[in-house]
């Protein structure tokens, strides 16, 4: 049975999930999934307080030109595709297409820093 949704709680890291979820794996997976949603409701909020106007794909230039910079340092590059309802769709280029750390920079640079600008931008996901 479901609560309330939660509007606040403690964000747990990745290492402190990891340690979670070796000792008690059912709980991890409730704490991530309630992070996730709490997270998604904050955009909205944002988002509702920016005005909530989605942004084109060329106001999104200046941000996917910081992300290029730091992707080409390794030999990948970003292309973007389209954005939906609030999803921004990418392909990981060079060699950032098939790198095993290609979901973690997807996460942690690619949609941090599209988020960070625009939170009206929900998800970000890679196509091949």
């Amino acid at each position: 049975m479901a609560g309330p949704a939660k509007n606040d709680a403690p964000f747990y890291t990745e290492e402190e999930l990891d340690a979670l979820d070796a000792a008690d794996p059912l709980a991890a997976a409730r704490i991530a999934r309630e992070q996730l949603q709490l997270r998604k409701r904050l955009a909205a909020s944002a988002a509702e307080m920016t005005g909530g106007t989605m942004p084109d794909l060329r106001e999104l230039d200046p941000v996917i030109s910081e992300i290029r910079n730091i992707l080409r340092r390794d030999g990948g590059d970003i292309e973007c595709l389209a954005l939906e309802e609030g999803v921004l769709t990418v392909r990981l280029r060079g060699s950032c297409s098939g790198c095993p750390r290609a979901p973690l920079d997807l996460k942690h640079v690619v949609e941090a820093m599209v988020r960070a600008r625009f939170p009206q931008i929900t998800a970000v996901r890679n196509v091949y």
